[in-house]
């Protein structure tokens, strides 16, 4: 019985436990792109950013935005001071910060989003609350590439 009711916990605990976004590194987007194009949203943060602290706390819980992430994008945690990690993108060997600066990210929270072509990028700056996300993501992705979400 003891068996039963430690296994109904478990399956309890799992269907209550809330979504997350899939957060992947930049080459494991890449790697995924190839096999099923999508686009890809690079969080560009820094850690001793307040702002990007609040996005992760507040907006990237929201279930709708999890949803609307998982669904339509890869997503990329990259920190713009990290110069250890190095990857391959188109040819060349870059570490994060070296991409944050090649994505020409200055400020912070920074969204880049990248089509998925990986040709053409835009930015998303700044905190945003949920709904202000979302609506601000779906702007941009009309504007800069003429794509309807």
């Amino acid at each position: 019985m003891k068996i039963l009711n430690t296994l109904l916990l478990l399956v309890l605990f799992i269907h209550a436990s809330p979504a997350q976004i899939k957060w992947m590194k930049f080459e494991e987007a890449i790697a995924a792109n190839e096999q099923d194009p999508k686009m890809i949203l690079v969080d560009v943060y820094t850690d001793w950013c307040g702002w990007c602290k609040k996005m992760d706390k507040e907006t990237f819980t929201d279930p709708q935005v999890i949803n609307h992430l998982n669904q339509n994008f890869y997503a990329v945690k990259l920190n713009a001071e990290d110069t250890n990690r190095t990857f391959q993108f188109m040819g060349k060997t870059y570490n994060e910060a070296q991409m944050a600066a090649a994505m020409r990210v200055r400020s912070y929270p920074n969204f880049v989003i990248i089509e998925p072509k990986l040709q053409n990028i835009a930015q998303l700056p700044g905190y945003r609350k949920p709904e202000d996300f979302l609506a601000g993501l779906d702007d941009l992705i009309k504007k800069a590439f003429g794509i309807k979400p």
